[in-house]
């Protein structure tokens, strides 16, 4: 049943991105075009994603456990280390250099794009990279 609801969580997740235009990268970078021609329309795709976020962490926070699991996974370290800043700074640069994620890239592959599958052909090799480097199973 949990692999189920991931499944089905996925699919959502995967078509909220194509329908709000997250798996554009034309349209991401117009979005990171602050001081060209920006086009603001993602920062309410990114509003909602908050308001939904916020609301099931409040939904968490009245449960003693989740419905499908035995315990909740929430993050509890608060701490700034220079692999979080270090990564969330890749992360940037990598998207404002593309216009894609990994969502929207996953997502993307079912387009058969040669492009998207290199991009997340090289991620994923990012991240088993990541993983050896830091001892990791993956």
């Amino acid at each position: 049943m949990q692999r189920l609801a991931a499944g089905l969580c996925g699919v959502v997740f995967g078509a909220g991105l194509a329908i709000s235009g997250m798996t554009n990268p034309a349209k991401v970078l117009a979005f990171l075009d602050v001081f060209g021609s920006w086009d603001p329309t993602l920062a309410f795709v990114m509003g909602a994603a908050l308001a939904v976020s916020a609301l099931g962490y409040a939904l968490a926070r009245g449960r003693t456990r989740p419905w499908l699991a035995d315990a909740f996974a929430i993050p509890t370290r608060r701490d700034l280390d220079v692999q979080l800043i270090g990564g969330a700074a890749l992360f940037g640069v990598g998207w404002g250099l593309v216009g894609l994620c990994p969502g929207p890239a996953l997502a993307n592959l079912s387009r058969g794009s040669g492009e998207i599958a290199v991009f997340a052909s090289a991620m994923m090799a990012g991240v088993v990279l990541h993983r050896v480097a830091v001892g990791r199973k993956t």
